[in-house]
């Protein structure tokens, strides 16, 4: 019997990752659901805590099972802990913001991350970035404004988490960038896990009778453990589809399905809460929406213009 997985065609392993992203676009917002429904009766940082100890007992079987090295070489543990302080921040600043907020407008916020990338890229690392998507990301802030100004007039400082989380999440894809080629995404899954959890456990062991509504644990009671169990799950479940769909197919295919997340949390968001972005919230959403895929439509041409130049015979 010949090995089919072997022989085929590349174009069944952009399909297979197209649907991996798929998925995660799915199941990401039902990430965030449950964190909402635990945030009710749970504090914040014990919620955060939560979503990293309970991807740490997931993936460990995982690894086993598929006999993965867990080897790390010793330069690499910074750029790790670096990695699990922005995961770790931004997961924190995220809930906070949705114990309050509509998930559709936490989340529009949360996508100016690629446009911070992008600055961060051209004016400090000296990355070729043209004004083009300079601009788009510039556009991409002013959406960002337009969903801010009503959420805080509503909800206060609370509105400005999402940013928090943007620039964190915005450190954890730089960080990322580097470690991509040289460790394992399923090792650097688990690593970062479990350096979060040991990080916030002793958090959670001094904020211990502190009376601190953001991080006083507390037992959780009735069915609060299923929605602290739903957001480790979907946390490492969607998180795995995207690192394996980035591993079958180009992130230029991958990058504009990313924004069906938004529209998927919008209803998931009205179903489960109804909470629906009023019209200025909706105007600042598709800005940010139009400001990524364009882009990415500007990388996809850059990309292609890079690729013809290079190819070109010499004069």
């Amino acid at each position: 019997m010949t090995n089919t997985s072997s022989s085929a065609p590349p174009t069944d392993r952009i399909l297979s990752g197209v649907v991996l992203m798929l998925g995660f676009c799915l199941t990401a917002p039902l990430l965030d659901v449950a964190a909402k429904l635990a945030s009710d009766s749970v504090p914040v940082g014990q919620i955060t805590a939560a979503r990293f100890v309970i991807q740490c007992v997931l993936m460990a079987p995982f690894i086993i099972t598929i006999n993965l090295s867990l080897h790390v070489a010793r330069q690499q543990w910074l750029a790790l802990l670096l990695r699990a302080v922005s995961l770790c921040v931004a997961t924190f600043c995220f809930i906070a913001a949705i114990r309050v907020m509509p998930l559709a407008d936490a989340l529009a916020i949360v996508f100016v991350a690629p446009f911070i990338v992008l600055l961060v890229g051209k004016f400090y690392l000296g990355e070729e970035v043209g004004l083009r998507r300079v601009g788009a990301a510039v556009v991409g802030f002013v959406g960002v404004l337009f969903v801010i100004q009503p959420s805080f007039a509503v909800f206060g400082a609370t509105a400005l988490f999402p940013l928090g989380t943007a620039v964190a999440f915005a450190f954890y894809i730089l960080v990322t960038r580097g470690l991509s080629q040289k460790i394992h995404p399923v090792s650097m899954q688990f690593y970062t896990g479990l350096l979060a959890s040991l990080m916030c456990m002793p958090l959670m062991i001094l904020a211990q009778g502190s009376g601190s509504e953001l991080f006083d644990p507390v037992w959780p009671v009735g069915i609060a453990w299923l929605w602290l169990l739903g957001v480790g799950f979907f946390a490492t479940l969607s998180h795995m589809m995207m690192t394996y769909a980035l591993s079958l197919a180009p992130s230029t295919a991958l990058a504009p399905l990313q924004y069906l997340e938004l529209p998927v949390a919008t209803v998931f968001g009205y179903l489960v809460f109804h909470d629906f972005p009023n019209a200025l919230s909706l105007i600042g959403i598709a800005i940010i929406m139009g400001s990524g895929l364009y882009m990415i439509h500007r990388e996809r041409v850059t990309a292609r213009k890079s690729i013809t130049e290079r190819a070109a015979p010499p004069i």
